[in-house]
């Protein structure tokens, strides 16, 4: 064994030893499930566009951003809060608001046109910010992003979701991406 080998050696076992004195934090994100994808869960996000229609008012239907506040700008009624509610919370929230002295029992319908982007960082032939689209893994997410560099990790991911801290993954087929996620392809060591 060469002078080199022995010093990776040791210093896997430094690292072993470290992540067993801090508690086994790393594996226990390695064992978080995958994010969730199903899309009744999906949260609206600031950058999304989302189609509003109010069946029987042409003037209050139409297609809204969600503006960096987290909220629709609305006909007759204004500001509406959008960032951090599923669609179906929208839809009701839009309905409590025409309900309050413009519409009687109003019927709300709204569907995300354009989620935000997604970005992708690390050991990725072109780093940045992507598209979503609907259904999106890992994988698909490294394929927009010109494929993995020679040095990259290809077992593996991080992703971070609405600014939480990164969370490890094994690199699957079924390892979904959500919009506005940040995946890091990180570097293998050997």
């Amino acid at each position: 064994m060469t002078v080199f080998g022995r010093f990776r050696s040791s210093l896997l076992i430094l690292a072993t030893l470290m992540a067993m004195m801090m508690g086994g934090s790393a594996a226990v994100a390695e064992t978080l499930a995958p994010p969730s994808t199903a899309a009744g869960d999906y949260v609206l996000g600031s950058g999304d566009k989302v189609r509003v229609i109010v069946f029987g008012e042409q003037e209050l239907s139409g297609e809204f951003d969600v503006s960096g506040a987290g909220k629709l700008s609305m006909p007759l009624i204004g500001q509406v809060q959008a960032a951090g509610l599923t669609l179906q919370q929208l839809e009701t929230e839009i309905a409590r608001s025409l309900s309050e002295g413009y519409l009687t029992n109003p019927r709300v319908s709204a569907e995300v046109l354009n989620y935000r982007p997604f970005y992708i960082i690390g050991e990725v032939t072109k780093a940045g910010q992507y598209p979503y689209t609907n259904g999106m893994t890992v994988l698909n997410a490294v394929a927009v992003a010109g494929g993995f560099t020679y040095r990259a990790d290809t077992g593996e991911a991080y992703i971070s979701r609405n600014g939480g801290p990164e969370q490890k993954f094994k690199t699957t087929q079924d390892l979904k991406v959500q919009p506005g996620d940040t995946v890091r392809i990180p570097e293998r060591f050997f």
